[in-house]
């Protein structure tokens, strides 16, 4: 993989129709085994730069490289190693899977659901206790509340064992003991055991998160850049 888990230069992305890029020229290297946090306003392009690295959206100009593999020419094998926790999780009540069921989908590049092992499903019986949803495993995934929800699309990601993590707004509805647990206890694990963090939030809490780089984002642009409390403009 190299020194870089992430490394983009000089990319412009679009939307469809759109003759403004919601990212442009942005240059980035975030260091494998590290934790990055993605901030700025709303409509800064946090999403879009996620959604850029992990290829649902194709950048116009300039080039991206991911865990060592180009996007979008070799993204599948990017996202075999990737978990993505998008904004936009809740589901409606009527969603027929458990809480379980919705966790176990993070193996579905490995498996289909149908098809898990029994070691499969006691790591998916393990990151639901990690996380404190044990109880909640074989309840309706659309009935349980929007904290409790948020917390099942971090385990279907962490199941997967990802070398890259991307977290968009991961916290929005989940409760502080929550947002400190995952931050002080599961964040440091995932790190020592290599995998890189993407953590996008519009209003970062210092006295949790410790991230190793600071990404500011502005209008599209890349405004700055902060690693270990030194500000290096970009």
């Amino acid at each position: 993989m190299g020194r870089y888990a992430v490394e983009l230069e000089s990319v412009s992305t679009y939307y469809y129709g759109e003759k403004r890029p919601a990212i442009r020229d942005v240059s980035l290297r975030i260091p494998a085994g590290s934790l990055a946090l993605i901030t700025g306003p709303n409509g800064a392009g946090k999403t879009t730069l996620l959604e850029t690295i992990i290829g649902i959206l194709r950048a116009r100009r300039g080039r991206v490289r991911v865990l060592g593999y180009e996007v979008p020419r070799e993204v599948a094998k990017v996202r075999r190693m990737t978990s993505y926790v998008p904004q936009d999780f809740m589901k409606p009540p009527a969603e027929p899977f458990t809480a379980r069921e919705v966790a176990a989908m993070g193996l579905s590049s490995m498996r289909p659901l149908g098809q898990l092992t029994k070691a499969d499903w006691n790591r998916v019986d393990q990151v639901l206790e990690l996380l404190g949803m044990g109880e909640c495993s074989e309840k309706p995934f659309g009935k349980l509340s929007g904290g409790q929800q948020q917390k099942i699309m971090i385990a279907r990601a962490l199941v997967r064992d990802p070398k890259l993590l991307l977290l968009d707004e991961p916290f929005s509805a989940v409760d502080r003991e929550s947002r400190r647990l995952i931050s002080r206890r599961i964040f440091p694990k995932l790190l020592n055991g290599g995998c890189t963090i993407l953590f996008v939030s519009h209003h970062p809490e210092p006295d949790l998160l410790e991230p190793d780089i600071v990404v500011e984002l502005e209008e599209g642009a890349l405004r700055g850049v902060a690693a270990q409390g030194v500000r290096a403009s970009c």
